[in-house]
């Protein structure tokens, strides 16, 4: 980096210049809702959240709010969103700040990273936005950034790797505290915008005429990728059960796959009735789904089972919920779960 201007002057005027400034959580220094904000952006992309997060405030407009929340509200409210154990740490996290901090968000980096679901990096974006600390963020957007510029070779999950550009990004800091939310949103917004995972627009990058990467040509290459490993194929049969026009969800464990959602019996359908006390008057076995997770991919067997009608009475199933059809998709259930259910209230899309 030429000595006449740093890093982070670069970073700093190309972000006031050039950066994004109408995202809403940008819009406020009040703790809650930038925490909000960097917990569903956690591998998810700002469009996705930005409904999610208009649709959460309203529910929830403040810490205590969300703390008082029945967990299974909170969860409906995360529903499609994915990678729920966000959501279930989300909530302790409200019940902690509330019970342990009387409502108030710790105001160090260090305070906020000991809250549950709050890792280094997000613990940092906190407190650099809200209270102008200079502490270093570490995402997957920054280590990309930091491993083209400066071309670092190696995967930036390994510990070395790792070890290595948390180093480097503490060295990189603006020396004004007041520059420090400036700079924090330009390391998200170079790699959300210019530096991204795909091609990278890079005569619109600040660090244009430094960055090891364009000046090698490896911007393919930068960061080097996870190394491959098999991914496990897994494969589960739900019974999506209907009478009187209801369908029959249960909900998870907390912990766990889809932990604290909605989703039919999971089991062979002669077992799953059987144990119910319900025979199907109709059974017809649905299209195949798969789903792909971080660690492995699911193959949904949906079976629909029509049985005979309940009455109020035989719609009180013990552990499960009765739901109307045609608002089961909107009941707090996973994605693939509401694509399964698709094929039974709406048999021609």
């Amino acid at each position: 980096m030429p000595q006449e201007q740093s890093f982070a002057e670069r970073l700093v005027g190309w972000q006031r210049a050039a950066g994004r400034h109408d995202l809403p959580w940008q819009r406020t220094r009040d703790p809650y809702r930038v925490w909000l904000s960097e917990i569903m952006l956690q591998q998810t992309q700002v469009a996705t959240v930005i409904p999610y997060y208009a649709r959460f405030l309203e529910a929830f407009p403040d810490v205590a709010a969300l703390a008082a929340a029945p967990a299974e509200q909170v969860l409906a409210l995360w529903a499609g969103l994915g990678y729920y154990a966000r959501a279930r740490n989300l909530h302790r996290c409200a019940q902690q700040v509330v019970a342990v901090h009387g409502g108030f968000f710790p105001k160090t980096a260090a305070g906020l990273a000991e809250l549950p679901g709050i890792g280094r990096s997000t613990a940092a974006a906190v407190a650099a936005f809200c209270y102008a600390e200079r502490t270093a963020i570490l995402d997957g957007n920054v280590k990309r950034v930091l491993c083209r510029v400066f071309g670092i070779d190696g995967f930036p999950g390994s510990t070395a790797v790792d070890r290595k550009l948390w180093a480097l990004a503490e060295t990189l800091l603006p020396e004004a505290a007041d520059d420090m939310p400036a700079y924090t949103q330009g390391l998200m917004d170079l790699g959300a915008t210019l530096c991204t995972r795909g091609l990278p627009h890079c005569p619109a990058c600040p660090f244009a005429d430094v960055c090891v990467a364009r000046r090698d040509g490896r911007q393919r290459e930068l960061p080097a990728p996870k190394p491959r490993a098999a991914v496990p194929e897994r494969e589960s049969t739900f019974v999506l059960i209907v009478a009187d026009n209801r369908l029959l969800l249960e909900r998870r464990p907390p912990a766990g796959l889809w932990g604290g959602l909605l989703v039919p019996p999971e089991g062979e359908p002669e077992a799953v009735l059987a144990a119910r006390g319900l025979l199907a008057v109709d059974r017809r076995e649905l299209p195949f789904l798969k789903h792909a997770f971080t660690h492995f991919r699911l193959t949904l067997k949906p079976v629909l089972c029509r049985v005979a009608s309940q009455g109020k009475a035989g719609l009180a199933e013990p552990g499960g919920e009765w739901i109307e059809l045609e608002r089961a998709a909107e009941a707090g259930v996973p994605t693939p779960i509401r694509k399964l259910i698709s094929l039974v209230a709406n048999p021609a899309d």
